[in-house]
């Protein structure tokens, strides 16, 4: 897998960012958002319409090419009280799972990631086995009022 980086100083083109985009909406499945959250996530990591920023990382299957693992990690802005860093998507293409595919997309998240990190996952997640392995606890149970 080779993997690519995109933030503020390194930017994506368009074409490029559209396919992430629709990546991220179909292999996500039902812990994904529908294609205009994730295309704001994405603005957020590349430090659109000055956000913080963050990180857009992008794997592709080094013979063919096609997008097969990503991950998008915001920026906070809140050093010290909040975690540096929310990863707030990370998917595998379904036909390369179990192969460490988001292993490494995980370790390549945390070393490119100045701070802490922090990350939401559903309980029944089986993602979350390997969040706990790269270290990750649960500290909180998250309430949320949506208005």
């Amino acid at each position: 897998m080779q993997l690519n980086t995109y933030t503020k100083q390194n930017p994506i083109d368009d074409l490029t960012r559209e396919k992430v985009g629709k990546f991220l909406e179909k292999h996500l499945e039902q812990y994904g958002d529908p294609l205009q959250q994730i295309s704001l996530a994405i603005s957020y990591a590349l430090g659109e319409n000055n956000k913080p920023g963050g990180g857009l990382i992008v794997g592709k299957d080094s013979e063919t090419g096609e997008i097969i693992g990503a991950v998008v990690v915001n920026a906070t802005g809140m050093e010290g009280y909040i975690p540096e860093n929310i990863l707030v998507y990370i998917a595998t293409h379904n036909n390369y799972r179990g192969q460490g595919l988001g292993k490494k997309l995980m370790q390549e998240a945390i070393a490119s990631s100045k701070g802490s990190m922090a990350l939401h996952c559903e309980p029944d997640n089986p993602a979350r086995k390997l969040y706990e392995k790269l270290g990750f606890t649960s500290k909180y149970l998250e309430m949320r009022l949506s208005k």
